[in-house]
């Protein structure tokens, strides 16, 4: 099994503001390295209480859409009984519900079958943790 799976932590800083971060250049660098042209799977997880992995278009306004519809749907508001850390914290613990802290996606020939406009993203709305952490492992 071991010769047919590969893993690598890459960090991640993003920032202090709310953010849809691409990172299929880190995707496509990690399958570069172990895929070996090799069919498989790629998992894209994030050990994060606050984060997700989304499949979204980049660079074209939907990554600010996707942050202006969870901003909608979870208000920065002093509605949510989990509240430690700042005001409206407890929407933070929401978005993994709503956008997984996980993606599995096809690996065709060492790369990614993406479509055309699809970037894998981390997705974190909490402000006051910059560090993220993103697991990236092949199998195949």
């Amino acid at each position: 099994m071991a010769e047919n799976f590969a893993t690598r932590v890459i960090d991640v800083r993003t920032g202090s503001r709310e953010t849809v971060h691409d990172l299929t250049r880190d995707c496509a660098s990690f399958l570069r390295d172990v895929a070996q042209g090799r069919d498989g799977l790629l998992n894209v997880f994030t050990p994060h209480a606050t984060t997700g992995v989304a499949l979204v278009e980049t660079g074209a306004g939907s990554d600010d859409d996707l942050l202006a519809a969870l901003r909608d749907l979870l208000p920065a508001d002093d509605r949510w009984r989990h509240r430690h850390g700042s005001p409206g914290h407890g929407r933070d613990h929401v978005l993994p519900a709503l956008v997984p802290p996980h993606a599995t996606l096809p690996v065709i020939g060492g790369e990614l079958a993406l479509g055309t406009w699809q970037s894998v993203c981390l997705v974190d709305t909490n402000i006051s943790n910059v560090n993220r952490q993103v697991r990236l492992s092949f199998l195949g």
